[in-house]
């Protein structure tokens, strides 16, 4: 069991975890930037160490930055809160080789779940209901209006990586096929390094629903429960409601 626990974040998430720490006995470590010296998670955490620096890329981002101080100070495990590095594959296994705990999925699963084409492709696989579309995600655009039409419109054209609502484009006609992915595939591009896309078909009118799973390494799965995330402004949720109404 662990004893001592580096959260890898700030802010509202770093509250709520160090909460929970405390109700199950672990010490905890927090980390801030420059900016963030007297927010709350520093004071409410055991022990904080500084970042140093005020940018995410200089402080919340740093991977080595976050191993080191893991090491300092005697942290057995680390919790990367959302956000940041919570879904980087790479953190996850130097979090792992510093013989540290990654509280989160395996860098393996992580990678899996980062790329959403690859994540269909693994649904498709073991037999889950997908939505009608492409299986590989690709930038090549005469691949991609080839789909399009024997997927048939509309469609909904989605990036690859990352999220957020951002690299997604609802095409209704054929002429706003061509300009739609040269956009969603620059905007996947600046938002996450890389500008593959997928496409699905559109259905409108319909509810988005989400269930969440929790799984350890001994094979125990748990739900818990669905929730409602249909209110959104530009592919972005912003209500989620538990238990769904509908």
């Amino acid at each position: 069991m662990f004893k001592k626990i580096l959260i890898a974040n700030r802010g509202e998430i770093a509250v709520r975890i160090i909460r929970t720490c405390r109700e199950l006995g672990f010490r905890t470590v927090a980390v801030f930037s420059d900016v963030d010296r007297l927010s709350p998670h520093v004071r409410f955490a055991d022990e904080a160490w500084p970042l140093d620096g005020n940018s995410s890329e200089e402080t919340y981002l740093r991977i080595d930055k976050l191993i080191d101080i893991g090491k300092q100070s005697g942290a057995d495990a680390v919790h990367p809160g959302y956000g940041f590095l919570a879904e980087n594959a790479e953190f996850a296994e130097a979090v792992i080789e510093s013989g540290m705990t990654f509280i989160g999925p395996t860098p393996d699963n992580l990678r899996l779940a980062g790329d959403k084409a690859a994540t269909r492709k693994a649904m498709i696989q073991a037999g889950v209901p997908v939505v009608p579309g492409t299986e590989e995600a690709t930038d090549d655009e005469g691949e991609l209006v080839a789909a399009a039409e024997k997927i048939g419109l509309p469609i909904l054209i989605k990036a690859a990586g990352g999220g957020g609502g951002k690299g997604i484009r609802v095409v209704h006609e054929n002429e706003e096929l061509a300009p739609s992915l040269a956009r969603a595939m620059s905007e996947a591009k600046s938002a996450f390094g890389r500008g593959e896309v997928y496409l699905e078909k559109f259905l409108d009118g319909i509810r988005h629903i989400e269930v969440q799973l929790l799984g350890d390494q001994h094979g125990k799965v748990i739900h818990l429960g669905e929730r409602e995330c249909s209110i959104q402004r530009r592919h972005q949720k912003l209500v989620e409601e538990s238990p769904s109404p509908f």
